[in-house]
């Protein structure tokens, strides 16, 4: 009853006309951000971030989980068209996706993935319901040590599993983290690192550090890349409509897919990747009869990994929602988005916001569907979407970016950091950082300090209290294990390989 309850609560919030006008202009940015390969949905969240600082938290939050999701769904479109995924999620689609358009069935595996990303996204938001009340009942056990570990281990986590070097990916990360301090010490009211200058005691903010490093240096790349955006043949609404077979072979692998989707969100690391291909072996494993078709377009190919691709981006929030901890860049923007807006993420964001977490919920369900009605009959206009001329969106949203980043504070120092970040993005990616680990910096380095310095204070100095607390305990185990575990893989690895005879 108390569930009933909160999800009604949280539908007259999301059904507000604010709310609901989020959440279409969300999945509408999401979806266009999924269909136009090389924006990528981390800078369209940092793009729009700008602009949900002026509206409530719920409000901000429902539009950047619409451009999060949406991007799923529009990952697909070119993936099955053009054998170009929008979003990495999309990879593994682009395998049987594409040979199943080259049948001449493009809109049967259109209407395949929008309907199969629904019913996952929806069974996802139950989970979500149900599963964040329950981690956010548990969580509550927690305290300032608990915190403070939870912030290691998204941090230690995030390096690993993020890139190919967990020596870079750590630089990032205190980078990050360094730059956090830049500023008002948010306990005593003093300036750090400032050297007397003024600008630099308004800090870092995350908005223009986000934007610069995932937006403006993906639009610079793009400049001096010269790459125009591919072009593909234009999709009837009356081709949409699969058969009675297709339809048989496709919706047990979208309900797999939904639950293994929505496990693995649950977990840290690259879910949407991770997910996709788990699901395609699974297909794959028990397909029968059909296996000779997998890789020439076996419609539970395409089928399968699309719907664990969108169940992950709904079960990668519960983390957030009921811990405080990001485990990927693109929920680690929605958290930095409510510590913007005075928020403090965590278990007590259930009892102290409960608009915000119900609210947000309940607008899933409405951009769930709203998402289903994009993907079918505006089809033809993502596909126009990919001929306009790339200078003229470039363009606009260059103008969108420093007009949003402005706004926030009224302030030229941010609009220095968006340009020196989005010119440092580009630099780091060209020689192979990965961008992912300084922005969870950012993000977690003010929880991580405040938690720390409470545990102290506590502790009376005694570093002891990170072991003796029994989940405190657990999570020192698990921090260790995040680090040791791939050496201890790949000397297990090496010790299998049986060396051969001179």
């Amino acid at each position: 009853m108390e569930l009933l309850g909160n999800t009604l609560g949280g539908f007259a919030v999301a059904l507000q006309p604010i709310n609901v006008a989020a959440a279409l202009l969300g999945a509408l940015v999401g979806t266009a951000t999924g269909v136009l390969p090389g924006l990528g949905v981390l800078g369209a969240m940092a793009i729009l971030m700008p602009i949900t600082i002026h509206f409530s938290a719920v409000t901000g939050l429902i539009m950047l989980a619409g451009i999060y999701y949406g991007a799923m769904y529009g990952g697909s479109t070119t993936a099955i068209l053009l054998r170009i995924p929008g979003e990495s999620g999309s990879i593994v689609t682009t395998i049987d996706g594409y040979e199943f358009a080259r049948k001449g069935r493009a809109g049967s595996a259109l209407m395949i993935c929008a309907v199969g990303s629904f019913i996952a996204g929806t069974i996802s938001i139950v989970g979500l319901s149900l599963f964040t009340t329950l981690l956010a009942d548990v969580a509550l056990r927690f305290s300032s040590p608990e915190f403070c570990l939870l912030a290691v281990l998204g941090g230690l986590t995030l390096v690993r599993i993020t890139g190919n070097n967990p020596t870079q990916n750590m630089l990032m990360l205190v980078i990050g983290v360094a730059l956090a301090t830049i500023g008002v010490d948010a306990v005593s009211g003093d300036t750090r690192f400032t050297f007397n200058t003024g600008s630099l005691a308004l800090g870092f903010d995350l908005v223009p550090v986000a934007l610069g490093l995932y937006g403006l240096s993906e639009l610079f790349h793009v400049l001096a890349s010269n790459e125009g955006f591919p072009r593909a043949d234009t999709v009837r609404l009356r081709d949409m409509i699969p058969t009675r077979a297709e339809w048989s072979r496709a919706w047990p692998a979208i309900v797999r897919g939904s639950g293994i989707g929505f496990l693995i969100g649950l977990l840290p690391g690259p879910g949407s990747l991770t997910s996709t291909f788990a699901s395609y072996g699974v297909e794959k494993a028990i397909a029968g009869e059909h296996k000779h078709e997998f890789g020439k377009g076996a419609v539970e190919g395409f089928a399968g990994p699309e719907a664990a691709n969108n169940a992950v981006a709904t079960s990668a929030l519960v983390p957030v929602l009921s811990l405080g901890i990001p485990f990927t860049p693109n929920v680690a923007l929605m958290l930095g988005a409510l510590i913007v807006q005075g928020i403090q993420p965590g278990p007590l964001l259930l009892s102290q916001h409960p608009d915000v977490v119900w609210g947000l919920l309940a607008s899933m369900y409405i951009g769930n569907i709203a998402l289903l009605a994009l993907n079918l009959p505006l089809v033809g206009m993502w596909v126009r979407l990919l001929r306009v001329p790339q200078y003229s969106l470039i363009a606009f949203i260059f103008a969108i970016s420093f007009i949003g980043v402005y706004t926030v504070r009224n302030s030229y120092w941010d609009l220095c950091v968006l340009v020196g970040f989005g010119i440092l993005g580009l630099v780091l990616r060209q020689i192979g950082f990965d961008l992912a680990p300084m922005i969870l910096g950012l993000v977690i380095g003010p929880i991580f300090e405040k938690a720390l310095r409470e545990t102290l204070f506590l502790s009376g100095g005694e570093l002891s209290i990170f072991v003796t607390r029994p989940i405190s305990a657990v999570l020192t185990a698990l921090c260790i294990l995040a680090v040791i575990a791939p050496t201890i893989a790949a000397a297990l690895r090496r010790s299998r390989i049986v060396p051969q005879p001179s």
